[in-house]
């Protein structure tokens, strides 16, 4: 971990606030309680969706007039974006940026838009929007095929990036598949920690898989409560 100390809070489903040193950097906000710290802000939108984007977040700038917003660019043409986009970056698959002393890479997603990796002093942070392997039990046999295809194809782009901390969907909609994508993730990247999103409010599902993972080299955080906090050393 480049920095001594990293914090971060559960806001809800893929919502995550995550604190360094310097920075605040706000992921997939849906809804929930945000602490706008007095630092450097960040905010991310990986897609469209509404369980990834709230045109709300644009308020916050209100408050901290300094804020910077770098939004997956399926977004870019949605209604609710300011007129005024000074502070506003648009990304897409497989594009990197440098904003302020941050640098940001784009991945693939397996359904909308994009995931994120984060570089901020020597820290690397993953957010994986909805990239997953969508192995739903009641696809075809040629659908369950092209999931599969897809996600591992999205992977290996992403082998051999070091990642400190990773937030990757386990949903339980999938049922006995729930963690089939984020397991195959910890197999092929090998993340330090890892957390998982994309519950909802079903917190059996971080439970299981933290429990499941619980021998793993990758830390499994284990979510139980909005707002709940960690510390990372």
């Amino acid at each position: 971990m480049g920095n001594s100390n990293l914090n971060f809070q559960y806001i809800y489903h893929s919502g995550f606030s995550v604190e360094t040193e310097q920075n605040l950097f706000i992921f997939d906000y849906y809804q929930g309680s945000v602490d706008l710290k007095d630092k450097n802000i960040y905010v991310f939108s990986s897609h469209v969706h509404s369980d990834h984007y709230n045109p709300h977040i644009f308020e916050w700038q209100k408050e901290r007039p300094n804020i910077q917003y770098i939004l997956s660019s399926d977004i870019e043409g949605d209604p609710s974006i300011p007129q005024k986009k000074d502070n506003i970056t648009f990304i897409s698959p497989y594009e990197e940026i440098s904003v302020n002393d941050i640098t940001i890479k784009a991945y693939n997603s397996t359904d909308e838009g994009v995931s994120f990796l984060v570089q901020s002093n020597r820290t690397h942070i993953f957010h994986a929007g909805d990239l997953n392997w969508w192995y739903w039990s009641g696809d075809s046999q040629a659908e369950i095929e092209k999931a599969e295809r897809m996600f591992k194809d999205a992977i290996l782009k992403i082998k051999g990036e070091d990642i400190d901390i990773a937030f990757f969907p386990v949903d339980p909609r999938l049922e006995q598949y729930v963690s089939v994508g984020a397991e195959y993730f910890i197999r092929e990247i090998k993340p330090r920690v890892l957390v998982p999103m994309h519950f909802g409010d079903d917190f059996t599902a971080p439970r299981k898989f933290a429990d499941k993972m619980k021998d793993c080299p990758t830390r499994i955080i284990e979510i139980t409560h909005r707002g709940q906090k960690f510390s990372l050393k």
